[in-house]
């Protein structure tokens, strides 16, 4: 652990829920440490127990600390010639390195409700960031590079002039899935959170303009949503499933045999589900927002939010062509890969470094 070149930092993992920023950082690091030589910087030791056998590393505060704005300067005693950070939070003053921070998506300005989990004053200071974007200005121009995960979020900080530095996009990508064909089932499948802005209602919705019909909800979901949904689903008359969460294995099955997975977001950080469906075969039918379009290609069926009769007939249109659609969307998931991420973020690196 003397001297590294290149820090990564690996403390948004957390050990006791993974999360979709820890399981980029867990990914992303495992494919760029086949390409350069990186020290995980870490919070927690047990965040070693995701990253690969003999990963070297060096601790540092939690990324919640108090102590985070002072985070470059105890850094600087490893001799970094390069930091990554998979968030853009990490404290810049007095940093003898150049220093990388990646911003995901602007959905929490549209939606500043912090995670439960954390305490009350990071609650509050998380709501109070996100009222305004003049800190993530502060933050990203601070840093040396900035790196988002796909072109539809490059836009909209190119838009709202968040950074003057340059952009550099390393995608998102999903887990590879393996599941033997099975016969496909008169049932549309949604993976996702029940956030507002995930518009779960629009596929009960959609849902109702189609015969025989199974709606399959995969994700954990809380009691008083599930009872709010099933109250809708019934007063509209929907087949609805509730799996309260499900194995990678079980996730596999599913999307091998559903029609479609379906997605009704105004907004969306990425979409790992999308790619995942396609990488099966299975047709996705989505929102018609940039970062589906971007996500599913010409692969994808979309249909606007609030038009179920249009929501209906993509799901018909992916039952009566499913098998024809198969190539297609394997094609497009093809596209994104930790393998090619990891490629990206190495050119940067290497070009960053001194």
């Amino acid at each position: 652990m003397t001297n590294p070149a290149i820090g990564f930092d690996c403390r948004y993992i957390n050990p006791d829920s993974l999360d979709g920023i820890g399981r980029f950082t867990i990914e992303l690091f495992g494919a760029t440490s086949k390409k350069l030589d990186i020290t995980a910087i870490i919070s927690d030791p047990r965040q070693l127990e995701f990253l690969p056998s003999g990963t070297k590393y060096v601790r540092l505060n939690s990324p919640t600390s108090m102590l985070e704005p002072l985070a470059s300067l105890r850094l600087n005693a490893h001799m970094f010639e390069t930091v990554y950070s998979p968030m853009q939070t990490m404290g810049s003053i007095g940093k003898k390195f150049r220093l990388i921070l990646t911003i995901h998506d602007l959905i929490y300005y549209s939606h500043p409700k912090p995670p439960n989990n954390f305490n009350p004053l990071i609650r509050l200071g998380w709501w109070l960031y996100h009222k305004s974007f003049i800190p993530q200005r502060v933050l990203l121009n601070a840093a040396d590079e900035v790196v988002t995960i796909s072109n539809s979020t490059k836009k909209l900080i190119t838009e709202n002039k968040l950074t003057k530095k340059r952009i550099t996009v390393v995608s998102n990508a999903a887990k590879q899935l393996t599941v033997k064909p099975l016969p496909v089932e008169k049932k549309i499948v949604y993976m996702g959170s029940f956030m507002p802005y995930k518009n779960v209602e629009e596929l009960i919705y959609g849902a109702s303009q189609l015969n025989g019909f199974r709606l399959v909800l995969l994700s954990r979901i809380g009691q008083s949503d599930r009872l709010r949904l099933e109250s809708l689903a019934a007063r509209v008359g929907v087949a609805i499933d509730f799996e309260d969460g499900v194995t990678d294995e079980e996730y596999a099955l599913h999307l091998s045999s559903a029609t479609a997975l379906v997605h009704a977001s105004s907004e969306e950080g990425f979409g790992i589900p999308v790619i995942e469906a396609m990488s099966l075969g299975c047709p996705v039918v989505c929102s018609d927002i940039p970062i589906f379009r971007e996500i599913a290609g010409e692969a994808g069926l979309f249909f606007g939010i609030g038009d179920h009769k249009q929501f209906a007939q993509q799901v018909e249109y992916a039952a009566a062509h499913r098998s024809q659609m198969h190539a297609s969307l394997k094609g497009q998931a093809n596209l994104f890969s930790w393998e090619k991420s990891a490629d990206a973020l190495a050119e940067l690196i290497t070009a960053s470094k001194r």
